[in-house]
């Protein structure tokens, strides 16, 4: 059967973002491709048994040791499903009667599986995951943190340059279906962290929480200050501060596709905490409050909106998108820049300035700088031509990840500099 792109791509995109929004919704979402398909779908196979909710034990180095070990319990397997699982088992069941390859599931439907025009991204990395090397006297440990709106685990990096100095914190938030260590790697962050000295965190989404892994940057409980993720984000990073010397003047989130989305809502919500935020193929902030209109978003892009507005008191920013991304649609990163820029002080009169540049052997960009009339920085916005959605100058040892370039995540940290 000959699948039509869009549809093809909005299904993709809705098995994805299933997470909590329950079947009704998922469904609601694929029934319309289905119907500007002409197509109708059946009832859904029997679900399949629940996921696991697992979490890394910590190590004996953590404080929180006893604790670590029973928030990292399973699920029971006896379980039922969850309303995301019996969602997504509806698509899988959906999408394999139209002939798509079994497995998919397991990785989400971002990867380039489908031999399709515009669908295959040049330069992406499937999940084959190396683990991550930790240089002789740094740590790479796990820690879990737990409040009112739940539990997380996070992997915390410590170079082996640290001997109790203040330095820097990143957080990092990896994307759908990815992990700490495939974000490690993939990002190479931790290299960075050796050469520059700083202290990198990468909170890790449940799937519990998510089926796909995907940070819920739609969910309206996920966009408040003190509520849901945000609050266990930020909490995370407290700890870290709390628990090593960090130059809390230099405390940065940043994120790729949900995670980037997400990374736009923790620096929005906390401007006391976060000196800026970096964006990797994401959304603006509250761009969505369900499943459809993140689907919508997705699609489309996110249009000025007064509901999207950003609270004044913004964080600078750095955006980078792709501008072949058909799973974020790069108008994201267009209204994105300028909602960060408008929401800060002076923002509204910044002054924009534009560069074209290449990468040997790589990709084109086009570089946006945004700054005050002072020639203080507001943002970044990097358009990157001829790639899609993968983080830009990655590893192959990670998921979703572009070599051809730009490096983002050294640029991420040139500009965190410049304004912490």
């Amino acid at each position: 059967m000959k699948l039509p792109l869009n549809m093809l791509a909005h299904m993709r995109a809705a098995t994805r973002n299933l997470m909590g929004q329950g079947p009704a919704a998922a469904t609601a979402a694929i029934q319309q491709a289905l119907s500007a398909a002409g197509l109708a779908p059946t009832a859904a196979s029997t679900p399949a048994p629940p996921m696991r909710d697992i979490n890394p034990p910590p190590t004996p180095a953590q404080a929180r040791a006893e604790q670590s070990q029973a928030a990292a319990a399973p699920e029971t397997p006896a379980a039922p499903p969850t309303p995301a699982q019996a969602a997504q088992d509806f698509a899988q069941d959906f999408m394999a009667r139209l002939g798509v390859p079994a497995g998919l599931g397991q990785h989400g439907f971002d990867m380039p599986s489908f031999d399709l025009p515009n669908f295959h991204t040049p330069g992406f990395n499937a999940p084959g995951i190396t683990p991550v090397e930790i240089p002789a006297g740094a740590q790479f440990i796990d820690g879990v943190y737990r409040n009112h709106a739940g539990t997380r685990s996070y992997k915390l990096y410590i170079p082996s340059s640290y001997h109790g100095q203040a330095m820097p914190l990143i957080v990092m938030l990896h994307g759908c279906t990815q992990n700490p260590d495939d974000f490690a790697a993939g990002t190479q962050m931790n290299a960075l962290a050796e050469e520059k000295e700083c202290f990198v965190v990468y909170p890790a989404q449940t799937q519990g929480a998510n089926s796909s892994r995907c940070w819920n940057w739609f969910n309206a409980i996920d966009q408040q200050r003190d509520q849901g993720e945000p609050s266990l984000i930020a909490g995370i990073a407290q700890q870290v501060i709390d628990d090593y010397p960090v130059n809390e003047r230099e405390v940065f989130v940043a994120g790729l596709s949900a995670g980037g989305a997400m990374a736009v809502i923790v620096g929005t919500l906390y401007p006391d905490l976060f000196a800026a935020v970096g964006v990797h193929s994401g959304l603006p902030f509250a761009s969505a409050q369900d499943l459809p209109s993140a689907l919508a978003a997705m699609k489309g892009g996110a249009m000025p909106n007064a509901q999207r507005k950003a609270p004044a008191g913004g964080v600078p920013i750095i955006v980078f998108h792709g501008d072949r991304d058909t799973t974020v649609n790069p108008r994201n990163g267009d209204e994105l820049i300028a909602q960060g820029v408008r929401s800060q002080a002076g923002g509204k009169a910044a002054r924009a300035d534009s560069i074209d540049g290449s990468v040997p052997n790589g990709h084109r960009y086009t570089r946006t700088t945004h700054s005050q009339a002072d020639g203080s920085p507001l943002g970044e916005h990097w358009v990157i031509h001829g790639a899609g959605h993968a983080w830009s100058g990655g590893s192959g040892s990670g998921s979703y990840t572009d070599g051809k370039g730009p490096d983002a995540s050294r640029e991420m940290l040139r500009f965190f500099k410049t304004v912490s």
